[in-house]
């Protein structure tokens, strides 16, 4: 299975970078990830917040392929403790997927036909992160799964 995370925006700062880049290269080492930036839309001041979701969400889309597993980060997703993460992979690699495909959305979520168009959806906290943020915490979990599931000792419990 492949891990595509698609991402609203790009992230400025470069200590986030540094670090998302650290975790995808770790990452590399148990499955194919990938990040993917889909650029901001322009100018989006001029847009409601309706029209700037359905907008993202047309180019959300065109990222992802039919036989894709879609799942948002969404704040009214399922939440689960990183051990609950890792069985979560493992049940979509048993699952034949080829490509999960996760989603970051923008500063207003998603449209509905995003939300139609998904298979599911993770929180990663009650709390609102920055989208910059959630990039190092989603790559970070992900890494943290795959030695969950290797028995590595990363994860203590």
């Amino acid at each position: 299975m492949n891990i595509k995370l698609l991402c609203i925006g790009k992230t400025d700062d470069k200590r986030l970078l540094a670090l998302i880049e650290e975790y995808s290269k770790r990452l590399n080492h148990y499955i194919k990830f990938s990040i993917e930036i889909i650029p901001d839309i322009k100018n989006a001041k001029n847009l409601s917040e309706a029209q700037q979701k359905e907008k993202e969400g047309q180019l959300i889309l065109s990222k992802v392929e039919s036989q894709d597993h879609l799942i948002l980060l969404d704040e009214n997703g399922k939440e689960m403790n990183s051990v609950g993460f890792s069985q979560y992979l493992q049940k979509k690699m048993n699952g034949g997927y080829k490509t999960l495909v996760l989603v970051i959305g923008g500063p207003y979520g998603f449209s509905e036909t995003v939300y139609k168009a998904s298979q599911g959806k993770i929180a990663l906290s009650q709390m609102t992160f920055s989208h910059q943020m959630v990039r190092l915490f989603i790559t970070e979990q992900l890494y943290r799964g795959f030695t969950i599931l290797k028995g590595e000792p990363y994860h203590h419990r």
